[in-house]
């Protein structure tokens, strides 16, 4: 982003914030006049302009920045100027023809009317435009302030603080320019912490004004060499900048505590350095890493110094957490003349922190900072703890050693119950536990110790799920006072690991005095410490103690150590009652007797005096980089022995807690690494000291992990340099080889004189002293002197090229190879070519060297194959192959010839090495840059020097600059078997750009074409050896090696002799063996032995420097190696070699599974165990009885069992039952119960003649009460069921006909026993005289409701007790039952169907039963449906329906119906599709539904009035009235049998009201009688009533008329 630079600042003018602002008025305004000026004053004009010139016109209108905001008319000043505006041109013209008209008109009054008006129009003019432009000014000011942010932008820097170096006690100022805004907020930090100079006050001083801020530091010191950042921030952003300051101290003024400067030793040769000044840049970097326990990782830097002095070596150091790391088994350091690496070994928690690699110089020093994280290991135990960490010793003499460690980050899941110490006597590997009972606190007096030995401890962590795995070890220490410990370190006599202890005799006759100023320095619930001073006289060497206790509040003093006195001034008690409180003192006796006790110390009450601390608090996380957060938080309050704190983080929602770090970091700010952009973390944060980790704290808020403004700051990164480094890469060549090679054969055991060499006759001596360094045949090598440039015969393997170097670069490699020997490539190879490896043994005893006639004394064969391995500007390293055929001894060097081609004119040859080299490799030096070359090779033996090579290939000696390294060589192949064999080969020469990373293996048939060649390693081995696996037996084969960098892959090497794939008669393998002592050793047997053979043994296939590790015992032809002290360190593969035979070899690989079964094989040996079926288990017998148990295997008559208790054995009696069955090996130990005091350790030890065994169990904390529980609950429960008493308590079941059955299980029932059932206290029902048939009570609830809630109880009694079981059916529990009640009738449900009403479309689902709290939901297209008049549901019976009334195509869709649980969260679904031609079809009879009701609904009807029969009297009026119905009115007939009636006097019919029809006869007769109906008819029916009517004749009346 780009900003406006000030005009001040593009001037370079000093002007301040007031200049902008000196002007009264908005904008300037510039005229043509050079004398008038408008913003400015004219004195200040003058002053900077002093030859005034005329202004140029400019009407330009400016604000108070110089931005134009518009245009200006000028100022009218003259008639004859501003008139019009006319020019100069004109005015001329103008006052010509005024001249004339003057003269033409007399009178003057128009030409001043004339100017006037000119003037007046001019003005008006002028006058209308200034107010226009003082409108649009007006309303470019309101815009601007109603867009602030329009002129708001991010800070930026317009100067920038630069670097300094200044010597002690001068002052510095920093200072830098910023702009922005609104004004940045500026603040300096040093070593990215804020500078307070309040606090400060006097050392800094920081002012800031007109957008100058600085820095002053006062009195500089070498504390104040530092990166400085000033950071500005604005509402818009934050930008930062960097410099540094170096303070120098004059020479003599060292600070004894900074690392002493560093010297030249002499062999560096004389340094011109001084009047230099050196520029370091760190670049290739290591960023933040990530390993795990147990791998290896390497750090390493690329530094360049300038300007590059040949001998010049800096000072290099690695800081781990500000603390200097020295080189150990455990930090391997290596500097290469530009690149410093860091390699640790085997990570442990204890490597995690910052690492800092400090360069230094002359002119300074250069630092870069990364933190390395490093994780627990796989358990191997799942849910196992991660193992402690920092395990040291704190406090060592005769006595005891205090051991502390701290713990780990990761419990495995559940809370560690203890930790575990183990020991180990220093030059063996048996482990010894020190405490058989877990302890929680971080520290342990260890005790036992043999005065004078040297131990090493480690820690295992223990909770519920196993055992961690072991701690790193402490450093070795001495169990021996200070004092004693201080006069061993003297310089008088080399260290040798061994310790006499001696004492002086006493002064006899002196009983010693009191001690002194006796205290309780450390106290926990598990050990109590006391230290005390020995009396004052003199002559008391021999003054041994007796500590002594009492309980507090008594007199009565035991004596703790009453078997050995104490030799030191302190001890460790344990075996202490917690909560009691004690006094000790101590007594002081020698052999004169036993003086007084010293003054008691105050009651110390037994238990952990230092608490957890308490948990922090305040966890904020703040965004940092794409994968890492801030975290701060507030420290513990008022913890004590704090070590540190550990962080974990979270995903938000996966509730799975990780740990950001693994070692405790003593700062309240961390930087979590290794997040996942974009995912939201919360934090929680707890402390940790030696009492244990403290509760966590609250959970974060949670933070998005990505990149703040800025991008963040790397943790421990600094930010000149940053985790990526400096892409530009340095090329320097490597160191040159000088010709000191080491050699690759045995010296001959025969001696005699050498032949002098014909063409250079100084070699004759060479060889002669070779084969006097021979020496005589007892098979031991002689390393002969080294010429400066040349070693004949030494053992050991030849000396590499220092790796990690870097090199420049070359457009082609031109690796020629040379021509074969006089013998030729004809001739094979033997297949047992050794490599420089081993003890200096080259399998060179071919098939030539077999022959009858190999013993006779001839040199050896030409060599061949000369090929350049690397080419500088002066320097050339040549390979060859070595001879076929080497004479009658072993070859022990070669010599190089060198001569110079011009134009194809061959000079004479010239000798490159007066000494021979062992190697086949040697750089020929003092060669010129860009002439031609060729060589020659001659081998030499004991016999002689051999016949010259033929000479090589012309080579150009010019430098290679190729990125890729050059090609492998000396290829040689051992342990040929029928489908396998292993090739060897040497690294590069020439490595390239960058060091070589690993190696491609080819291999093809011998007769195979080049298009047969196939890569046997898709990826790249570092190793400089590998198996070829999967051959063909008989076949023939050849390979070549091809080298690989970061730049790619380089040249191959050349192809190695053809070897023939076959298992050689009598071939044998590599065994392993592990003796009755426990001793393993690896065998190896040849049968094909010559007179000179002998055996070579390798590790890796190199030399095996460390001769301590190992021995080697040769006896005929077998050969052992025995390893001294097996561990880790012994770990790979071991290879023999037999020389002089037809390539007998073998290998065997000890993994680090096989060196653990190897470890295992031999303790068992050296230790023999009795092997168990099962450990040390309890379990609990009836009546609440406790068994511990194990079971051993086999186990003789003869052996005896110890029972023990927390150190103590238990005898049998009433509290302890023990049995022990030889027949069955289970050795049990049973108690009636289980009381407080039996919290501890129980522990089964085992004998049986040597071997012997225990299994111990922890029974503490949480575990032990929790067997207490069901001790006494198993208990209780014996006696409960002596009487009647339930099995299974109560509970319930659900029928599937959504009955609700209450049940339980009853047992050890009599007839007598009664059965009673309550609800809330009353009694619903009475069972007695129960059967019990099947043993279970039930209640029945057949329709359960709200009512039904509440807490049933059963009672079973008799006269032998009773025994309750309650169920609470309330809140939660009846929700449960409920719940499982709609399950069932959900899961009863009947798919939903479709059905169609005359109201509209209804969908519905049959229940097997319905309850009224049964929660059901309906859903149209996956929302819940809010009803209304149009829809609406219900139930009838057990059917619940949808109904959709008046359906229109918006109701298609899905319908669905769920049934909900009582918790809220949804259940069982039915769905239906109405759409498509179900819908269709529900609508077309919803349409025939309505329609039939509309005529039912409409159709006539007759609605009751007519009965069924009607008798009447003769003479009677008859009259009967009914009710009818319909839309339309319906017409109506009256029928008397059948006939219709019309209306007359007689018989009258009437419609009244469209509603009432009537009949009526007025005087019925017998004429009347008849069946009558009434039909009424519409439009949408018929409908008729029928009625009789029967007319008597009363009797008298009959009479009469008769």
């Amino acid at each position: 982003m780009s900003t406006s630079v000030p005009f001040y600042r593009k001037y370079g003018r000093s002007y301040d914030r007031g200049y902008r602002y000196q002007s009264g008025s908005g904008y300037s305004v510039r005229t043509s006049a050079g004398t008038r000026t408008r913003g400015l004053d004219r004195s200040s004009q003058s002053r900077s302009d002093p030859l005034p010139k005329r202004a140029n016109p400019s009407y330009l209108a400016v604000d108070r920045e110089n931005q134009i905001i518009g245009y200006v008319v000028p100022v009218f000043r003259t008639s004859q100027e501003f008139a019009a505006g006319y020019s100069d041109e004109s005015r001329l013209r103008n006052t010509a023809t005024y001249m004339e008209r003057r003269d033409m008109f007399t009178s003057g009054l128009e030409m001043e009317r004339s100017e006037q008006i000119s003037r007046k129009e001019t003005m008006r003019e002028s006058a209308q435009r200034i107010s226009l432009n003082k409108t649009l000014y007006e309303h470019e000011e309101h815009f601007k302030r109603m867009n602030e942010d329009s002129l708001m932008h991010v800070p930026e820097f317009i100067i920038k603080p630069r670097s300094h170096t200044v010597w002690e006690k001068q002052c510095v100022r920093l200072h830098c320019t910023i702009s922005g805004w609104p004004d940045p907020r500026v603040v300096w930090y040093k070593n990215n912490v804020a500078i307070d100079h309040l606090a400060n006050a006097g050392k800094y001083k920081i002012e800031s004004k007109y957008s100058v801020h600085s820095l002053e530091i006062n009195k500089c010191d070498f504390e104040d060499t530092a990166q400085y950042r000033v950071s500005a921030m604005n509402v818009k952003g934050e930008v930062s900048a960097y410099a540094s300051v170096v303070v120098k101290r004059f020479k003599g003024e060292v600070d004894e505590f900074l690392p002493a400067p560093r010297r030249t030793g002499v062999k560096d040769g004389p340094v011109s350095e001084y009047g230099i000044t050196f520029q370091t840049n760190i670049v290739d970097n290591f960023g933040v890493s990530f390993g795990k326990e147990g791998e290896t990782m390497s750090l390493g830097c690329t530094v360049i110094i300038y300007p590059a002095l040949h001998h010049y070596q800096p000072e290099v150091q690695w800081y781990r957490d500000g603390v200097l790391l020295s080189p150990s088994k455990w930090n391997h350091m290596h500097w290469s003349g530009d690149r410093a690496t860091l390699t640790l070994t085997h990570l442990n928690k204890e490597d995690e922190g910052l690492y800092t690699l400090r360069v230094t110089t002359k002119s300074g020093y250069k630092s870069y900072s990364a933190y390395v994280f490093v994780r627990d290991a796989e358990a191997e135990v799942e849910g196992a703890p991660g193992a402690p960490l920092d395990v040291c010793c704190l406090d060592a003499n005769k006595d005891y050693i205090i051991v502390s460690w701290k713990q780990p980050a990761v419990d495995g899941g559940s809370s560690i119950l203890g930790y575990f110490v183990d020991r180990c006597e220093v030059g063996t590997t048996h482990w010894i536990q020190c405490n058989d009972t877990p302890i929680k606190f971080a520290r342990f007096p260890v005790t036992g110790l043999v005065e004078g030995r040297s131990y090493i401890f480690r820690v295992r962590a223990v909770n519920q799920s196993g055992m961690s795995r072991p701690s790193r070890v402490s450093e070795p220490v001495a169990a021996m006072d200070p004092a004693d410990r201080a006069r061993m370190r003297g310089n008088t006599a080399p260290w040798t690991g061994q310790i006499i202890v001696t004492e002086e005799e006493p002064a006899e006759g002196i009983v010693p005095g009191r001690p002194q100023e006796l205290q309780v320095t450390e106290a926990t619930k598990n050990y109590l410490v006391l230290s005390w001073k020995p009396p004052g006289e003199k002559g008391l060497e021999g003054v041994m103690y007796y500590v002594e206790k009492c309980v507090s509040g008594t007199d009565s003093w035991q004596r703790v150590n009453t078997e050995i006195p104490v030799k030191s001034p302190r001890f460790a008690l344990f075996d202490l009652a917690e909560g009691n409180s004690y006094c000790f003192r101590v007594r002081c006796c020698n052999a004169a007797g036993v003086g007084e006790p010293s003054d008691p110390t105050e009651a110390t009450t037994v238990g952990d005096k230092l608490d957890t601390p308490s948990a922090p608090s305040k966890v904020v996380p703040t965004r940092n980089t794409d994968t890492s957060v801030v975290v701060s938080w507030e420290a513990s309050r008022d913890a004590k022995e704090l070590v540190g704190y550990y962080i974990e983080a979270s995903v938000v929602g996966s509730n799975i807690w990780e740990p950001c770090n693994n070692k405790p970091v003593n700062v309240t700010r961390f930087i979590c690494h290794g997040l996942t952009t974009g995912e939201k973390y919360v934090f929680r944060v707890r402390a940790v000291n030696a009492a244990g980790l403290s509760p966590f704290s609250p959970e974060s808020e949670p933070v998005e992990v990505k990149a703040a403004i800025g991008g963040g700051i790397p943790h421990g990164v600094l930010p000149e340099t940053g985790p990526g480094g400096n892409d530009d890469r340095l090329t320097a060549h490597k160191p040159y080889w000088t010709g000191a090679h080491d050699t690759v054969q045995l010296p001959a055991d025969t001696k005699s004189k050498a032949r002098a060499d014909p063409e250079f006759p100084e070699r004759g001596s060479e060889v002669a002293a070779v084969a006097a360094s021979s020496g005589p045949s007892d098979g031991k090598n002689h390393e002969s002197e080294r010429g400066g440039v040349a070693q004949a015969l030494v053992n050991g393997s030849p000396s590499e090229p220092p790796p990690g170097l870097l090199c420049e670069a070359r457009t082609d490699v031109a690796a020629h190879l040379g021509s074969p020997g006089v013998e030729g490539p004809a001739k094979k190879t033997a297949p047992g070519a050794k490599r420089a490896c081993g003890l200096s043994v080259d399998a060179s005893a071919n098939k030539e060297s077999a022959r009858p006639d190999a013993r006779a004394e001839a040199s050896p064969a030409p060599p061949y194959g000369i090929s350049v391995l690397e080419c500088v500007r002066d320097s050339m390293v040549l390979g060859w192959k070595q001879p076929t055929f080497i004479g009658g001894a072993d070859i022990s060097g070669y010599f190089v010839d060198y001569r110079e081609v011009v134009d194809g004119v061959e000079g004479k040859w010239q000798e490159a090495n007066i000494r021979a080299v062992s190697e086949r490799a040697y750089r020929v030096t003092d060669l010129k840059e860009n002439k031609k070359y060729q060589f020659q090779v001659r081998a030499a033996n004991i016999a002689g020097v051999g016949i010259p090579s033929l000479p090589s290939d012309t080579f150009l000696c010019e430098e290679w600059t190729i990125a890729v390294p050059g090609p492998p060589h000396d290829l040689q192949l051992r342990e040929v078997r029928g489908n396998s064999m292993v090739l060897l080969w040497k690294s590069p020469v020439y490595q390239g750009r960058d060091p070589v990373n690993g190696f491609y293996v080819d291999m093809k048939e011998a007769e195979a074409p080049e298009e047969a060649w196939r890569g046997l390693n898709t990826k790249v081995t570092e190793n400089s050896f590998f198996k070829v696996k999967n051959l063909k037996e008989q076949e023939s084969y050849v390979f070549r090696v091809r080298a690989q960098n970061q730049a790619g892959v380089g040249k191959s090497s050349d192809i190695s002799e053809p070897v023939q794939a076959v298992t050689k008669p009598g071939t044998k393998e590599i065994l392993v063996d592990v003796d009755d002592d426990g001793v393993i050793s690896l065998n190896f047997e040849c049968a094909n032995m010559t007179p000179d053979s002998k055996f070579v043994w390798s590790k890796n296939y190199e030399d095996m420097d460390d001769s301590s590790r190992l021995t080697m015992e040769t006896k005929g032809n077998k050969s052992k190696v025995t390893f001294n002290s097996p561990g880790e360190e012994d770990i790979g593969i071991y290879s023999c070699l037999v020389t002089h035979t037809d390539g007998a070899s073998s290998s065997y690989t000890i993994s680090p599974e096989e060196m653990k079964r190897l470890l295992e094989i031999s303790h068992d040996h050296k230790f023999p165990t009795i092997p168990l079926k099962s450990d040390l288990a309890v379990e609990m017998l009836e009546k609440g009885r406790v068994r511990f148990w194990l079971q051993a295997e086999k186990i003789s008559a003869n052996a005896k069992v110890d029972y023990v208790f927390n150190d103590n054995v238990m005898a049998q009696g009433e509290k302890y039952k023990m049995n022990f069955d030889k027949n069955t090996g289970v050795v049990e130990l049973i108690m009636e119960s289980l009381m407080p005091e039996d919290e501890g350790t129980f522990t089964f030890q085992m004998q049986d003649g040597k071997a012997t065994n225990q299994s111990s169990l922890v029974l503490i904390g949480e575990v032990f009460k929790d067997l207490q529980k069901e001790s006494e609950f198993q208990r209780k429960e014996w006696f409960r069921k002596q009487g009647p008493h339930f099995i299974e308590y109560l509970g319930y079941e659900v029928t599937p006909e959504c009955c609700v059955v209450l049940k339980c299980k009853v047992g050890n029932i009599k007839k007598e026993t009664s059965a009673l059932w309550y609800k809330d206290g009353r009694e619903i029902k009475a069972d007695q005289n129960l059967g019990f048939t099947e043993g279970v009570l039930k209640l029945e609830i057949a329709q359960i409701s709200k009512k039904d809630a509440g807490v049933y109880e059963t009672v079973l009694k008799d006269e032998r007790g009773q025994d309750t079981s309650k169920l609470n059916l309330t809140d939660q529990c009846f929700k449960d039952l409920m719940s499982e009640v709609f399950n069932y009738i959900a899961n009863s449900s009947t798919p939903l169907k479709i059905t169609s009403t005359d109201q509209g479309i209804r969908l519905y689902t049959f229940v097997s039963y319905y309850n009224d709290l049964l929660p059901v939901t309906w859903h149209y297209k996956d929302s819940a449906i809010a009803f209304s008049d149009r829809l609406k549901s219900g139930v009838v019976g057990d059917q619940l329906w949808l109904q959709i009334s008046e359906p229109t195509e918006k109701d298609m869709g899905k319908y669905a119906i769920e049934f909900n649980s009582n918790d809220g969260k949804g259940g069982l679904r039915r769905t239906v599709e109405l759409s498509g031609q179900a819908y269709e079809d529900a609508l077309a009879e919803f349409k025939r539904l309505k329609a039939a009701a509309i005529a039912e609904k409409n159709r006539a009807r007759v609605a009751g009035g007519l009965p069924d029969v009607v008798t009447i009297q003769e003479g009677k009026a008859l009259n009967l009235t009914c009710n009818i119905s319909g839309e339309p009115l319906p017409q109506v007939t009256w029928l008397k049998n059948d006939k219709e009636l019309t209306s007359d006097e007689h018989c009258i019919l009437r419609l009244e009201s469209g509603k009432f029809a009537s009949f009526t006869i007025t005087a019925v007769s017998t004429a009347d009688t008849g069946k009558y109906s009434i039909l009424v008819k519409n439009k949408y029916g018929t409908e008729s009533a029928e009625f009789t009517v029967s007319v008597f004749i009363p009797d008298e009346v009959a009479a009469r008329k008769k």
